[in-house]
Order: C-alpha cells, then structure tokens, then sequence
C-alpha cells in the first residue's frame, strides 16, 4: 500500500511540481522510488482531508474509487504566492544551466522480473557480488533498497559513460530477460548497424538491449532484441524509424528465371553495368551460387521503372527463343539415369548439343534449358528412361548406427562389395564425417530387399558386440599366451565367441583388446583378470647357475626331464627361462610363487649333482670382504671360477650380514677354488696390492696359454693374480694383478717380458706338403683364423692356389710364430694319419640320424674330432622297393633289389663316410649306429586311441616331445589296437612306459565317467520348478556344487516332453542325496500357503524401499515370499504374502503395521497440500483485475490533461536549455 501510494504521489507531483523531478532522468526508469522517512515529511504538510487513500480491496467496495480519491493532489499555489509576486532579479536569467559532471538514475526492477529472489540474502549472496563486479568494472556507485512489493530500487552515481554500462550490466545480470522480434526489409539491415557496428553499439548501450541481426546468407530478414520490456520499446522503436527512413526510396523485385540470368548480366556483366550506368538504378543480380530467381531494382521510381522495363523487354526476347522445362525423376534414380562415366547423358547431349540438363541433389526433378525443339526431343528420352528405370528398380533406406558402418563394409570393402556382387544392388553407405545412420539400397527389387535383411542381420548381431580394453602389464602377456600359444588356445577354446588381440611387443603396450558378444566379453575378462591375479601372485623370480654343459641333459628334449623334476601341481605356476645355445649365461631363471620356485632350484640342483660329479662346498669369508673379492664388475671372482673350471661361486645378498660363500662344481675344482678364495681373502686381510698393465687384445689368449697353463705358471710361481679383461669390459687392454707387493712386482715383471717378446716381430716359414693345404684355407680360412686366435695374431700365409709351392710363410711374435708352427705341425701329422670309414646305414633314417638342423652330426664331428660326408638322397630309385620292416636297427627285409643283390653290399644312398684319426673314426662310426631309430608296438585298446590322440593332437605330440620318439597310431577304418613307438633305443622303453601310464590314467577315467553318468528323475509340480531354480538360479546352483551333478529342467517350449520331470545326472550316490534335497523343498513348498491382505497403495513405494531393500529385508526377516499388484490390476490394494502359515501370520502383522505408522504421514501431507500455496503457474491462470480508479486523466471523458511524459518542460533533465515560462517561484536555477 505504501509503494502504491508513493508511486501515484509522484505522478501527481510531476503534473504539479515539474521542478521537484528536476534530478530525475526520464528517459532512464519507470519510477522514482522514494524513502519511508522522505515519504512521511512528505505527508506531514498535507490538509488532513486531503490525506485520503482508496482501499485496494475490491471486495469490499461494488464502485472503483475516483482518480482524485484515489490520489488526491496536493497543495494549491497560494503557499508559494509570496515567492511568485517578486519579481525575477535582473541577473536571473542570464545564469546558465551548468551541466553536471555525476548523474544518479533510479529505476525499479518488479519482483516477477527479478533473476535473484531469495529475501533472506538481500544484500548478500549472488547479488551482492554482482553489483560489486559492476562497480568495480564501471566506477559507477550503486545503492539497492527493497520495496514491500518485494521489488528492487537502484540508484546509479557517476559519470554519465560509466552510469550507461552499468545500466546496461544490471539489466543483463539482476533482471529477467524478455525477448521479441521486429521484421524489416533484409536490405535495410545495414542501415541498422552501420559503419563497423558502430550505429548499433550505440543502440544496444542506449536502451539496455541485445540486438542479433542475422548473417548476410539468412533468409530471414527477423531482428531478435532481448532484454526489458521497456527497452525493447525503445530498440523496436528505433529500429522501425531507421527502416521507415530507408522505405523512401523505391525498391522493386522481378521474378526472372534462373537461366535467363546470364543474358540480362550479359558478357562480364556489361549489359546490365551500362542500364545501371544509363538509369541510376541498382540492380542486384544474384550470384549463380545462389539459388533464387528475384532480380532487385533500387532507385528513384521514375528511373526504377525504365530499367524494369528493359530487363524485362530483354527476358521477353530470350523467353520466346529459349525453354526451361523439366522431367520428373526421383533423386535416387539420377545417378542411373547419368549412366557410368556420363554414357547415358552422354548420348542425349551429343544428340542436342544446345540442351543443358541439370540435376539438383535432393530435389525429385531433372531441368533442361536450351532450345524449344531440342528440349522437346531431350524431354521425351528422359522421361522414357525414367519410365523404365522405375519399372525395374527400387530403393530401400535402413538405419543402422554409423559406428557398425565400418564392419559392414569390410577390410578393403570386402562385406559390402559382396553383397553388391551377389545381390546386384548399389549400397550407399554414408562417409565417417557425416555420422549419419541412413544406409540406401537401389537395384533390382528382390536384390533389395536380400541385401536389406543380410545387412540388418550383421548390424544386430553386431549391436550386441561389444569392445573392451584390458590392461595387463606386457611382461605377462607371454605367460598368458604359453608355450607355442597352449594357453592362450585353452583360452579361447574356453570362450570362442571373444576375439582377442595382443600388442605387438615392440609397442610396449599394455592394452589387450577384447572383442565379441557382451556377456562373453564380460565372462572372459573376469576369468583373465582372475589369471593376471594369480600371475602377479607367481611372479616370483629366482636365478639357479647350471654349468652349461649339463643344460641340454637337465633339460631334455622339449623339457622332458625337466618336467619329470617339476610336478603336475606346479606346472602351471612355474617358468623355467632357459639362456639361449649360444649364450654364456650359465644361468636358468625359475618364475612362479616362492614356495614352488625354491622347491624347484632344489630339485634342479639335485639333478644337476645325479647327472656329474658336482659338489658343494661352504666358506666362511666375513661380509665386509665380500665385495673386494667379487672386484670391479665382478672381474676378480669370475677369473676365479674361469680358472678353476668354470665353478660357480655364490655371494650371499647384500645386507644380509650372513659370511657363507657356496661353491658349487666338480669336486677337484672345487676344492682349487676354495683354496684360492680363501688365500685371496687372506690377502685382503692382510695386505692386499694391484698394479695395472696393458697388452693389446690379441695377446691375451697367448699370454693365458693353452687350458691357462702359461697364467697358471706365472701364478704358481710368484703367488700373484692375474686377472685379464672380460668381453663386455670397455678397457680391452688392461690387465690387473693383485697379491702381495713382493708377488705383484715379480708376477708384472714376468708378464711384461713377454709382452716385449711378442712385440719383438719375426718372420718365418716351413714346408707344408701342397696336398694338404686345402684343409687350412677351406671354409674361408677357419683353420688360420683358429691360429692367429690362439697364438697372439700371428699372420700365416700358404702359396696361391695352382702354384706348386711349398713354403708357408708365419709373422709375428717369436713366441707366437714357433707355438703356430707346432700346431700346423701336428694338424699336418694327424692329416697324414687320417682314414676313412664307411658307415651303413639306411637312407631313411638320414634324417633321424642327423638331428635337428643337424645337430646330432655336428655334436659327434666336435667330439670325436672327425669329418662326416652323407650321400646324396636318392629321389627316385630304379627298382621298386618293398616296405622295410626295422626291428633293434637290423634290416628285416629289403624288396626285389635286395633279393637280386647281394646283402652284403649296401647301397650307396645309404654309405655314410667319415674321415679322421683311425680310432675317432671307429668310435664315431659306433656314436652314428647308436642314433639309428627302432621300433616297438605297444598293444593300446582302439576306444582309447582318440584320448590318447588328444584335442587336435596335443596329447600325442607332448608324449613325443616328452620321449623324443615319433608315436604312430593307426587310421580308424584299419580297427588295431596296435600303436608303434619309432626313435631311439635309449628312449623306447621310457616312451612305452610312458604311453602305458597314459592308458592307465584313461581307462581310470572311462570307469569314472560310467559311474557319472547315473542319471535319476524325480516328479515335481511345474508349479514348484522357480522357487526350486530360486532367485538368479541360487537355490540350484547350490544343490548342484554341494552334491556334484547335473540338475536339468523340462523344457517349456518342448511339448512332447513331460513338464513335470527333473532329471538328475552323477555319481548314483550324489544324485540320490540331491533327489531328497530337492523333495525336502518341494515338501516345504506344499506346506506353504498363500494369504491376500488390503493394502492401501498409497503406502506400497515406501514399504518396497529403494531398489526393493526394505521388503527383501521383510522376506528375509519372516521367510515369507510378498507380492504386489503391478500397475493397472484390478484391486491396486491387494498384496499377496506366502509361506508358512505360522511366518505368514507374522509377516501380515507386521506389514500392518507399517501400513497403519505410514498412511499417518501420507493423510498428514495430503492436509498440508490443501494449505499450501498453489504453484506460480497455477496462479497465472485466474486473470487480475488489477488496480482500478474511476476518472482517471488518461479516460477520454476526462477533461483534465495527463502530464507529457516526453515534454522536457514537464519533465527536465539536467543541463538541458529550457523555454523561459512563469512560474510562482520564479525562473528556474
């Protein structure tokens, strides 16, 4: 009431008191809003009677107040009179209005328009942070004060510029925004903004709007202004004078058709540039980019006129000569009717070069332009080849998510091009960028609708694929992969429908890729995740030194022995890495859980001691020694374990405090090691002293001497070491000795005499008998290159091949040349005393003989230090052979040929010849007969042969890996029961035990699976079967994992089948024991019953619970099953509860009871609704009367005038120049 009154008593007072507004911009707010304490002296020197306020309520009164009752004015003149009669001082007014520097405006923002209408935070909050940002950013000062309508006041200070931003950042920010549109002519929006957007800049800030006017290639020709309502008055109002201003001149627009365009342009734009030039008219054209016919004229009228006539005199000549016309065809056959390559079209234009065709994207139609006659001609092809196409074509359009489009296609398009192929259709699969869905099928209509259902079927087997990225770190992935893939294969086998891909290993990447049906996806990755677990759980390491010469025999072929030591428990939880052949690591590294992998070394070590005489002894060297002793890198302890034969000498881990050095080789080695530790160690104890000399690289192995007897001597004799530079060591000529200073100084002074002697260079020769140089220089010098290795570099050269010489030339070294010239000398006498044997032994075991890569025959020419030459293979004999039959490596039989010849001369395909010493010979001889294969049968029942097969071979091909033997099982239609085991003598009778054991274990299993097989049925009421399955399949999966067997349903689709029989499959025991598990449910079951309760519905959501929490706890609790009614039952109240007539009673109680504490709180609310204030929008709908007076100055009977709101004498602003005009004041200051 307060705000209303004030609010009409500012009206009244600008009619009456224009002066009093004087600090008040009009043209800012709606109204000037005035204080309590302002208003109430305000009141106090008004005549009691006139202090008269009509009531607002309209109930009470059946007439409206009057204006004047309403709003009574105020005072008349005569309290001024005496001001009015002096008379205006001279000086009055002459006085400028001085314009002020700080302006205030004040306007009002309605409670509805309000952005922030929390009344609790008045002056805090969001809107207090806003007005100081404002301030901050403007330098305007601002003060807010609310009215009791709940509205805002504002009253803004400064500068006049800083007062518009703010302004206009208050209405943007604190007032809910309006928006509207005004449409004006397109070509008048640049009017509108002006030169750089400058116009409309000052528009926006001037009425507190945004204007958006839309781009040059918008059609719309709708200007959006958002902001007050008040503004956007004014910005329309502004808008519309600008357009009004520009409506003066004439604007006219003809319709021309397109291809009539360029004739009226003319050449380079010509013809129209000089009717432009001629009538002062301009004429816009569209460009041929622009799809649009109109052609706009802008000018004067009378010359508007004259050059609409002339375009439209120049269209009309055109017209008469020249057709546009047009075919119908729909878009997707325009492709068909262009024909491959244009050859369709191609036929028509060069029929009727003149005729232009064109065809629209999109659009249904074909246009033609040229002329009449030949356009006729074009018309009539066109449409006969659209008539037919649509007689034998149609088109399809399927949506299919464009993230499967790539599958569809194919690698290279291999899907999708043959479908094509097959159904003869044209697929148009839209590209990635356009991510759209429609896939479009055009050919013929069977092909069609083919192709439709293929490609919907692949979309909907793929929608239910599913990609997911495992992360797995790379060092696994080998170990989940498995020997030759076993693993991995098991894997899939496992889960078939899931694709999986491993990285590259170059990738060094993480990220195994999954890919298949969702729940597959699912299963596999939790079944891998599972196996990632186990792995980082076995990931244990530890290293087991094998001297390098019993790796082959600890491990066997293909792990046999090995895996022999390792038993089937840990199997699966250990890897064995083994150094690869031609590595010098002696070291295997065992992989698993720590338990299985010390378990492992102990076994592997007990191995090695069983297949040498390899001890192990303990040393006590205190710790602190530890490191001196092992030396730099590890040079000093590996000259050591070099020199003693390669024993391994074993540190315990840093740190650990413990003294135990273990030595582990062959026991005379052994114990030399330990006696030279431990004098090294008293050494160090002592005194210990290293000098370092050098010695080029090539000297060194002659400075060590054969087997190191020359490094052995030096030792021996002055008590010093000598240690020599390994091969990874970067200084390749140093060498270091250490020991006591007396024998460093002896020991170096020995070593650097003869390092001078093999700088000391000599040349020499001797005499070599010519035939025997070809074993020297064969195989690209071996020999030679073996010689200078051994004997300090020195150069030996033999006579050119041809040349009949003898001489062979040495030079280097004194030393080095007399110990080469031993060496020829004796590689001379053992060719000399070389014989050759011949070993027979049949072609086809060549093979078998020679090993892998052979290297069986290379193992036997290194140890017997012999030469092995074997025959040429003879492909295709001259005579038929007859089977051989071989037993214990003798010949049984050899066909025709060897019943013509004499068995005592061998063939020579089968003649082995090997040449060396005489005995090595023999010797070797013996080693080759031994690698002969022989056979033995082994009697295997023909119904285990398929199990002793394996899955694709597996089990065959681990016993032959195992046994090194080949196993042949014979063919199925053949029915034997006899399997025939071929390799060598040594590994048969493993091999049949072996293969035997496996029978055993087979025939073991084939008894357990007669004995699993016992089936049992047992009769249930179908009505039974869900409670027995129970929720999710929990009730029997339980009873399946407690008693170990099969429970299977009837099938419900299946109507031949008996709806009421469980079969039950197992151990006749365990099949039994879950029968009487399943009849004691069933027997529960039927105690059951089943109770309906009135339940209002209204209580129904909270007695369920969020996700059904509260009532599985209520099941749970009474062991009862509670079912409510679903939406749209008959009775919405009825509420089923079953179980046992005892826990039914209880659950029902309780239920009740529930339903009693929480229909309390819904009748409860329900009451408060009734109180409760209706929501906004609902009050929106009943309209308001609103405030109503009677003879108010704005009615047309009223006489009296309303005050002129844009009158500058009714209502001034600052520093603006007014009229003099009388007034009973005087003039205006």
């Amino acid at each position: 009431l307060f705000v209303a009154t004030v609010m009409m008593h500012f009206v009244s007072m600008k009619s009456a008191f224009p002066g009093l507004c004087v600090g008040v911009r009009s043209t800012m707010s709606s109204v000037a809003v005035l204080t309590q304490e302002s208003f109430a002296e305000h009141r106090s020197g008004l005549v009691p009677q006139q202090i008269k306020v009509a009531t607002l309520n309209s109930e009470e009164e059946s007439d409206p107040p009057t204006y004047k009752d309403a709003f009574p004015p105020l005072p008349e003149k005569a309290a001024c009179l005496e001001s009015a009669q002096e008379p205006a001082g001279a000086w009055g007014n002459k006085i400028r209005p001085i314009k002020a520097s700080v302006i205030t405006q004040v306007f009002h923002v309605p409670l509805e328009e309000r952005k922030y209408k929390d009344m609790n935070q008045f002056g805090e909050g969001e809107q207090a942070k806003i007005c100081l940002e404002i301030m901050q950013r403007t330098g305007a000062h601002l003060e807010l004060s609310l009215a009791k309508d709940q509205g805002l006041s504002i009253m803004v200070s400064g500068k006049l510029d800083a007062v518009m931003k703010a302004r206009k950042d208050i209405v943007a920010r604190l007032q809910t925004q309006a928006s509207a549109t005004v449409a004006i002519p397109k070509e008048h929006h640049r009017f509108v903004i002006g030169k750089n957007g400058e116009k409309l800049q000052d528009l926006e800030l001037k009425t507190a709007t945004k204007i958006q006017i839309p781009r040059p290639d918008d059609p719309s020709n709708q200007i959006k202004i958002t902001g007050t309502k008040e503004g956007i008055e004014k910005a329309r109002h502004e808008v519309l004078l600008i357009s009004a201003e520009q409506d003066k001149r004439a604007v006219e627009r003809l319709e021309v058709e397109k291809a009539f365009h360029p004739f009226i342009a003319g050449p380079y734009n010509r013809l129209v540039g000089e009717i432009m030039q001629e009538t002062g008219t301009r004429i816009n054209i569209p460009p041929p980019s622009v799809n649009r016919t109109e052609i706009v004229f802008t000018g004067e009228k009378e010359q508007l006129a004259q050059a609409v006539a002339r375009i439209k005199k120049i269209y009309e000549e055109k017209a008469n000569s020249f057709t546009v016309s047009s075919v119908a065809a729909p878009s997707w056959l325009h492709r068909f009717i262009i024909g491959k390559k244009g050859q369709n079209l191609a036929k028509i234009t060069q029929q009727m070069p003149k005729v232009h065709i064109e065809f629209t994207e999109g659009e249904d139609k074909i246009t033609l332009e040229g002329p009449t006659e030949d356009v006729n001609v074009a018309q009539e092809q066109i449409e006969g080849m659209v008539k037919d196409l649509i007689n034998r074509m149609d088109y399809v359009e399927i949506n299919i998510d464009h993230k499967f489009h790539r599958h569809l296609i194919g690698k290279s398009g291999a899907n999708i091009n043959r479908i094509k192929d097959q159904y003869k259709v044209s697929v148009r699969i839209p590209p990635d960028s356009e991510k759209s869905n429609l896939i479009r099928i055009e050919g013929d209509p069977q092909g069609v609708q083919q192709a439709k259902r293929e490609l919907l079927e692949l979309a909907s087997r793929m929608e239910n694929e599913r990609t997911k990225d495992l992360i797995i770190e790379q060092r696994f992935h080998r170990t989940i992969i498995g020997q030759k893939g076993e693993r991995i294969r098991e894997i899939r086998d496992k889960f078939p429908e899931v694709i999986i891909n491993f990285p590259d290993p170059a990738q060094k990447s993480d990220i195994v890729q999954l890919r298949g049906p969702k729940n597959e996806v699912e299963k596999c990755t939790k079944y891998m995740q599972k196996m990632v677990a186990d792995l980082v759980e076995n990931s244990y390491s530890i290293s087991v030194p094998i001297f390098k010469q019993f790796h082959k025999n600890i491990i066997g072929k293909g792990g046999a022995n090995i895996k022999k030591v390792i038993t089937r428990r840990d199997s699966s939880l250990l890897l064995i890495d083994l150094p690869a052949e031609n590595s010098n690591s002696e070291t295997i590294i065992i992989t698993g859980k720590r338990a299985n992998c010390e378990a492992a070394r102990s076994r592997i070590l007990s191995i090695q001691k069983d297949l040498a005489n390899i001890a192990e002894v303990e040393v006590s060297i205190p710790a602190k020694l530890h490191n001196s002793l092992i030396g730099t890198k590890g040079r000093l302890i590996r000259s050591i374990m070099e020199e003693c034969g390669g024993v391994h000498i074993h540190f315990p881990v840093e740190g650990s405090g413990s003294d135990t050095v273990v030595i582990r080789g062959p026991s005379s080695d052994v114990e030399k090691a330990k006696k030279q530790l431990l004098h090294l160690a008293e050494e160090k104890q002592t005194k210990s002293f290293t000098v370092d000399i050098r010695a080029k690289p090539e000297y060194h192995k002659f400075l060590i001497g054969k087997g190191g007897g020359k490094i052995r001597k030096v030792r021996d004799s002055t008590g010093a070491r000598v240690i020599f530079p390994a091969a990874e060591d970067k200084d390749q000529d140093l060498i270091t000795i250490i020991g006591k200073e007396d024998a460093v100084r002896e020991a170096q002074k020995e070593l650097e005499a003869l390092i001078q002697n093999l700088d000391n260079v000599v040349e020499d020769s001797m005499l070599v008998d010519p035939k025997h140089h070809r074993h020297f220089v064969i195989r690209r010098g071996q020999v030679l290159r073996e010689i200078a290795e051994e004997y300090g570099g020195v150069m030996v050269s033999f006579p050119r091949s041809g040349t009949q010489s003898d001489k062979v030339t040495l030079k280097g070294a004194k030393d080095c040349v007399e110990a080469a010239k031993k060496r020829i000398q004796e590689i001379i006498e053992d060719l000399e005393a070389q014989v050759t044997l011949e070993c027979a032994i049949p072609q086809k075991f060549h093979r078998s003989v020679m090993g892998p890569k052979g290297s069986r025959i290379q193992q036997i020419t290194r140890d017997f230090n012999v030469q092995i030459k074997f025959p040429d293979r003879e492909e295709n004999p001259v005579h038929s052979v007859e089977p051989v039959v071989q037993e214990n490596g003798d010949e049984a039989g050899e066909g025709r040929e060897a019943k013509d010849s004499d068995p005592g001369s061998p063939r020579r395909c089968d003649i082995i010849i090997i040449s060396g010493r005489k005995e090595k010979c023999e010797a070797a001889k013996e080693a080759l007969e031994a690698l002969v294969p022989v056979t033995i049968e082994v009697e295997v029942p023909f119904d285990l042969h398929r199990y002793v097969i394996g899955q694709k071979g597996s089990g065959i091909r681990k016993m032959m890996d195992e046994f090194e033997v080949n196993i042949h099982v014979p063919a199925p239609e053949l029915q034997s029961d006899i399997i025939a085991i071929t390799g060598l003598a040594a590994n048969l009778d493993r091999a049949k035990a072996g293969l035997l054991e496996r029978v055993k274990e087979l025939q073991a299993e084939q008894e357990d699976r007669a004995l699993r097989s016992f089936k049992l049925s047992v009769t249930v009421d179908p009505k039974y079967h869900p409670k027995i399955i129970g929720r999710k399949g929990a009730v029997i999966t339980q009873i399946r994992l407690e008693h170990d067997v099969n429970i299977q349903f009837p099938d419900k689709d299946d109507g031949n089948q008996p709806q009421d029989q469980i079969t039950i499959t197992g151990y006749e025991k365990n099949t039994e024991a879950a029968r009487d598990a399943i009849l004691r449910i069933v027997g529960e079951l039927e105690q059951m019953v089943s109770e309906d309760v009135p339940l209002d519905h209204r209580v129904h959501a909270r007695i369920i619970g969020a996700r059904g929490k509260a009532i599985r706890k209520i099941m749970d609790e009474f062991k009862v099953d509670i079912r409510f009614p679903q939406s749209g039952a008959p009775d919405p109240n009825c509420v089923t509860v079953t179980g046992l007539p005892e826990n039914v009673e209880e659950a029902i109680d309780h239920i009740l009871n529930l339903e009693e504490e929480y229909l309390a709180d819904v009748v409860d609310s329900e009451v408060m609704q009734v109180y409760m204030k209706p929501p906004a929008h609902e009050e929106a709908k009943a309209p308001s009367r609103g405030f109503v007076v009677r003879d108010a100055p704005w009615t047309a009977s009223s006489s009296e005038k309303a005050p002129d709101m844009s009158s500058s004498e009714e209502f001034p602003s600052f520093g603006a120049q007014v009229a003099p005009k009388t007034l009973p004041w005087g003039p205006k200051r």
